[in-house]
């Protein structure tokens, strides 16, 4: 198996919605972006799938020295390889890879974050700065693209927040932070016994909107000139916004106890109606 078929087998196993905007780009800037996934999953499956902590932190700590590899083209893993032909042509920094490293020892160390600032900081790194790569090897002409990507990865981040907030809390996890649990009246058991209640819906509510603003301003800040180049974040977009207003029409504090999804069909509605309806132009207006 090459290095890329390792990166499309990874990418495949996680059944993201990252892939349904594969189909409106070259074959070379696909292949960056399924390596870049492909590294993403990896990493995240350090915080997942180990439960020891000094061995996540050592696995951490491997791959940093690996992104230096990378850096120094004498790459070891299979998703390092592949990426290595893309760091030159895309201008790919090396401090953005290890962001999301520090991103994924966040989690290692913080299963609760304090207040939203903190937790702004654990989305840009885990989320933002993985958009602004991708911007990056799909092109761009407009700096204000870069921002475009920043806010969206945000706004992408606070939806799966909301939308795995009771998968999260079986693992000991909450993202939703603490100051905002107190304001409406939430406790940490609240969430950890999956209570739902009017006070959880207001604070999902709050959540909800919170994510909206990052959507709506992600959509306002791409410059008209970079939309076609970036049709697949705005594709990404307009599919995880559709999740959120589908938890939002429900009672969103039922993400306590069940996580909602999108069927394909729903996926493949939200793209045609991008396509022949709005033309993406609508967004940025």
């Amino acid at each position: 198996m090459t290095p890329i078929q390792y990166c499309y087998e990874k990418v495949k196993e996680s059944k993201s919605n990252f892939t349904w905007t594969f189909y409106f780009i070259s074959k070379n800037r696909r292949d960056a972006l399924v390596s870049l996934y492909a590294f993403c999953r990896e990493i995240d499956d350090i915080v997942d799938n180990t439960i020891d902590l000094e061995v996540a932190t050592a696995k951490i700590n491997w791959w940093k020295n690996e992104i230096n590899r990378l850096f120094h083209e004498t790459p070891q893993h299979p998703v390092t390889k592949s990426l290595l032909k893309f760091i030159g042509t895309y201008e790919l920094n090396e401090a953005y890879f290890i962001e999301m490293l520090d991103g994924m020892e966040m989690d290692l160390k913080f299963n609760r974050y304090e207040s939203f600032k903190q937790l702004q900081l654990y989305c840009y790194r885990v989320a933002g700065v993985v958009g602004i790569l991708c911007v990056k090897i799909l092109g761009f002409k407009n700096q204000g693209t870069l921002k475009f990507a920043h806010d969206l990865g945000i706004a992408l981040q606070l939806t799966n927040i909301i939308r795995d907030v009771g998968e999260d809390a079986r693992k000991n996890r909450i993202y939703i932070p603490l100051d905002e649990l107190h304001q409406f009246n939430v406790s940490e058991n609240d969430i950890l016994r999956f209570q739902e209640n009017k006070n959880a819906s207001n604070l999902l509510i709050y959540q909800i909107e919170r994510a909206e603003n990052f959507y709506k301003s992600a959509y306002e800040k791409i410059p008209k000139e970079d939309i076609n180049s970036q049709i697949p974040g705005l594709l990404m977009g307009k599919i995880y916004e559709t999740l959120l207003l589908e938890i939002k029409r429900d009672r969103p504090e039922q993400t306590l106890n069940r996580k909602v999804i999108l069927p394909p069909f729903r996926k493949m509605l939200v793209i045609f109606k991008c396509f022949f309806k709005n033309k993406f132009y609508a967004l940025s207006s």
